[in-house]
């Protein structure tokens, strides 16, 4: 069955086998709808037994499969054997923080002396420059580690080497053909790495990074000589498992047993800064990975944003209580004046998207947008248009883009296109996101060769969006029992996307504004079944219109379900994604 709903989407049913479902079913022991979701995700997955089942040991790979593994665990040692200060230079979104705590606490942990720079957004850009290099080697380091950054940083990396310093590059961003002259470049995105772990975010590559190096150290007997204890690398897995889901890789392989594994250790409560948002975040329940990705995630990176750009690393390694609260609760103003700043910005740049209704890809300038707001705005009107958005704050004749992609269009490998046929001046990215500097004059250009790059690969494209639902449930469904055995599947995000189902022929009884954009719904079932409903930022939207009460056809509602937890009650409530009339 396939319609489309009131905001103009295909309701897409995704295939699956029926015999699967009785084989799953019956081998697993699970109940016929999660076994049917389990059948439509089967083509993607290499291993039921691991997918359903992920842990560390099985899923990781020989740390020695990713290329320069070997030259960076042998200078790390001799740093460690002959106590060199060690630097970290770290990006200042989640991914960036969570691997600079990453690497700081484990060198803590074994005694090591470290130094962390995070670049300011506004004076200094993403990425090593020589500004903080100095700063770091200044203080006397002889090693810097750049995290989630440093892939394309010849001139920095040039500038270390020239001061006797060795830099090691720990990242995931796509890289060119040519390469800096740093000491070691792990990255899976590397042109000539065959590891096939280009799924890891920089956090999973330092993990991978501190497995290797903790085995050299126990090899060399280093522990026992310097009557050190071991570090157990798993307990840095909330650290892990923070990085990789709120930068939206995807949850296969090994990151699905990092995040499995990271959600349990976020039960302990261990890191102070993790623990202290929770708390402001009032988080009661299990930790899941919304809880991560809409609630911990903007925070932490509200300071790269609109705040102090070190206050997401320093919330993560500081271990003093005070310290701690107070970077919280500043990063909690930081995000709601990034939410505020958010609101004037999408209304303005929506009105003119509406310009380049025609577009495939939107390219999108205006004079000095917020820089630390325009790439969470990239990312609403993608969702909005379902285009490849990129927006670019323009401040005399330079202009600095974030971009944000659709699945099937590579942005990063579009910009470092760009750089080499120097239409952009500099700039990088991955398959979802990206990053850029750009002259004023050389935007037409820039939008006309990402249109063209565009229509070659998607010459069929489809005028409506589709929306691929798994199964329709009854109202009834809607209990801690039902979303329990979906949690089999879980951890949920990019890779393996939370079921959608649809639940039928719905009457509202009620609903209310909450926090002025959002809607909360009471909703009533054929079979007398009364649900909660909400709907996200539907305040004024064709969905905010038909879940009103004034309006009496009856809906059909689809979305994903939600655990509501406080004060120790739980409610499923669903998430309304779109609605479709009878």
């Amino acid at each position: 069955m396939s319609f489309i709903s009131v905001s103009g989407k295909n309701w897409v049913y995704k295939n699956f086998d029926n015999i699967d479902i009785n084989n799953l079913a019956e081998k697993y022991t699970l109940n016929e709808t999660v076994a049917k979701l389990l059948a439509i995700r089967k083509k993607n997955i290499d291993n039921i037994d691991l997918f359903l089942n992920p842990k560390i040991k099985n899923l990781l790979p020989n740390p020695m499969q990713l290329k320069d593994m070997d030259i960076a665990i042998e200078r790390t040692y001799n740093a460690i054997a002959s106590d060199q200060l060690i630097g970290i230079f770290g990006d200042y979104d989640v991914d960036g923080a969570t691997s600079t705590a990453l690497l700081y606490r484990y060198f803590l942990s074994i005694s090591k002396k470290v130094k962390t720079y995070i670049p300011d957004r506004q004076s200094e850009g993403y990425g090593p420059n020589n500004k903080g290099f100095k700063n770091l080697i200044d203080k006397g380091v002889k090693i810097i580690f750049t995290v989630d950054c440093g892939t394309l940083s010849f001139d920095s990396i040039d500038f270390a080497q020239n001061l006797n310093t060795d830099v090691i590059v720990l990242d995931h961003h796509q890289s060119d053909i040519k390469l800096p002259k740093a000491c070691a470049i792990v990255n899976p995105n590397r042109y000539d790495d065959n590891s096939e772990l280009n799924y890891l975010c920089a956090a999973g590559v330092c993990f991978v990074f501190l497995v290797a190096l903790n085995k050299k150290l126990r090899e060399k007997n280093w522990f026992k000589e310097n009557n050190i204890k071991q570090p157990n690398i798993l307990n840095f897995l909330d650290l892990v498992s923070l990085g990789t889901v709120c930068d939206v890789v995807p949850l296969v392989g090994l990151n699905r047993a990092i995040v499995k594994q990271g959600l349990k250790i976020f039960k302990n409560r261990s890191n102070l800064g993790l623990k202290t948002l929770f708390d402001l975040c009032k988080i009661q329940s299990e930790p899941t990975t919304t809880d991560l990705g809409f609630k911990l995630g903007p925070r932490i990176n509200a300071g790269g944003r609109v705040g102090k750009s070190s206050d997401g690393a320093e919330l993560l390694v500081s271990s003093d209580p005070q310290k701690v609260y107070q970077i919280a609760n500043d990063l909690d103003r930081s995000n709601k004046e990034r939410q505020a700043i958010e609101i004037i910005l999408l209304e303005k740049i929506d009105q003119e998207a509406k310009k380049y209704h025609n577009h495939p890809v939107l390219v999108i300038s205006g004079e000095k947008w917020h820089e630390g707001v325009i790439g969470i705005v990239a990312s609403r009107i993608k969702d909005k248009y379902s285009k490849p958005t990129i927006l670019i704050s323009l401040k005399d004749k330079i202009g600095k883009g974030s971009a944000r992609s659709i699945v099937g269009f590579d942005i990063g490998s579009q910009i470092i296109k760009a750089v080499q046929n120097k239409i952009l001046k500099r700039g990088g990215g991955h398959k979802m996101a990206g990053g850029f500097t750009i002259e004023r004059d050389n935007i037409d250009n820039f939008r006309d060769s990402l249109i063209k790059s565009y229509e070659k690969i998607n010459k069929n494209t489809q005028k409506n969006e589709n929306l691929y639902l798994d199964s329709i449930i009854a109202p009834s469904a809607l209990n801690e029992k039902f979303f329990a055995d979906i949690n089999t599947l879980a951890p949920f995000g990019s890779g393996n996307r939370e079921p959608k189902f649809v639940i039928e022929d719905l009457k509202v009884l009620s609903s209310d504004i909450i926090g002025n954009i959002h809607i909360k719904t009471t909703l009533l079932g054929k079979d007398g079944t009364v649900l909660k409903g909400f709907a996200w930022n539907a305040k004024n939207t064709i969905l905010g219109k038909h879940l009103n009460k004034e309006q009496k056809k009856r809906i059909n509602i689809a979305g994903n379900m939600r655990l509501n937890e406080w004060r120790g009650k739980k409610e499923i409530e669903f998430i309304i994604e779109d609605i479709a009339l009878n």
